[in-house]
Formats: structure tokens, sequence, C-alpha cells
């Protein structure tokens, strides 16, 4: 019973990271979750002053990277975590202050921006916390301007069921669940890469983990 309620704090810190322990998910999340976010940036295709918006961006410590890159891009990101939201902001204050990232709350289900907003929007490890999958892809497709492109990055189901939090509030996705609710939805799907990367767990093991960038794009 210990051990279940101790992975169910996980679970939940994983989703919504809240308090101290919530910090200290936090930094495990970035330096295991690095690899599969550079990834997603990547797939992205940045160029020129576009606007990107990411779902669920943590404590933001990946966003200095990005704005480094890409001199003219403008970053804002949505989490559903008070606890996230400030810890983000403090560590790109200094892009704040330049009007170069922008930190939002939102409640999960509606992205409070307009129409045809963004150039691109990417999310990291968050699918499996989605309440409605169809109605967020669907308010994705409306912040997206058309020709812009949305990327999903997720690890696999096969690996997801080896880590025994994921028992608790986890919604697992293989590539045939991903693409039927793809499909279900206004975008169309431009394309689907697997990686491979060690890393190691929320409970201290290395493993082999497989994850899944699907690029989706809104043609119209």
């Amino acid at each position: 019973m210990a051990e279940n309620n101790e992975l169910k704090e996980i679970a939940t810190q994983l989703r919504q990271p809240e308090g101290e322990k919530g910090m200290e998910i936090a930094e495990m999340m970035h330096q295991t979750n690095i690899g599969m976010t550079l990834h997603a940036i990547v797939r992205l295709e940045l160029s020129g002053n576009e606007k990107v918006l990411e779902l669920g961006h943590g404590n933001g410590a990946h966003v200095q990277e990005l704005l480094m890159d890409s001199p003219a891009l403008l970053y804002f990101g949505l989490d559903i975590s008070q606890l996230m939201h400030d810890e983000a902001k403090r560590l790109n204050q200094a892009y704040i202050e330049s009007e170069r990232a922008f930190f939002y709350m939102y409640d999960g289900l509606k992205v409070p921006f307009d129409d045809n907003y963004f150039d691109k929007i990417f999310t990291v490890n968050t699918i499996y916390f989605w309440s409605d999958p169809p109605g967020l892809l669907a308010e994705l497709h409306r912040v997206l301007k058309p020709g812009g492109r949305l990327n999903i990055t997720y690890a696999q189901k096969a690996f997801m069921q080896q880590l025994p939090f994921t028992k608790f509030h986890f919604e697992l996705y293989d590539d045939e669940r991903m693409m039927k609710l793809a499909g279900s939805s206004a975008f169309r799907v431009h394309s689907s890469e697997d990686r491979k990367e060690e890393v190691k767990t929320k409970t201290g093991d290395w493993v082999e983990r497989k994850f899944t960038t699907i690029c989706l794009i809104k043609d119209f």
C-alpha cells in the first residue's frame, strides 16, 4: 500500500507538479525529457519571426536554448501547473522583459488565444494526461495558422507500461492509437519519426526509451 501511494504521488506530480516535491520532479523531467524536447523542436523546422506555442513547458529550462537558436522567434508557453508557470517565468525573466517569451496558465481544455495565431505548436510528454484529446486537438487546430504544424512527442506504450507509476493517471499511446486520434481530427498527418535513447527513470533505473514525434499539418 505504501509503495502504491508513493507511485500515485509520482504520477500526480508528473501530471501537475506542486510544492517542494514538484520542484524536484520538474528538474528531473527537464533532464530526462530534453532529448525528446529537442527532437520535437528540430522537427518544427522553425524559421524567421514565427510564433511558437508549447503546451506543458515544465520548468522552462529549455526555452533559452530555443530562443538563442532563433533570434526572431516569439515563444508562448501554456501549463496547468502554477508552480511550473512561476518557475518558467523565473528562469526566463530576461526573455519576458524583452517580450520574446510569454507564459500563461490554462485549464487543459481551452487554449486562450485567437484563431490562426501560431505558426508552430509542440508538446512533449503531455498527451498521457489530456482529459479530452479530440477537444484539445480541435483547440490546437483552431489557434494554428493554415499551413502550420503541430508536433506531438510521446514515449511509446511498450516502454511506458514498464514504469510502475504509469498505471496511475496515465493514458498510454502506441502508433495505432495515435494515428487513430490524429485521423479523427482536422489535421493531416505529415510524418512520424521514432527515436531511442538511454534515460534514467523517475525511480532511478536506466532503461532504453523509444519515443515518437508525430507531425500534424493544418491545411485549412
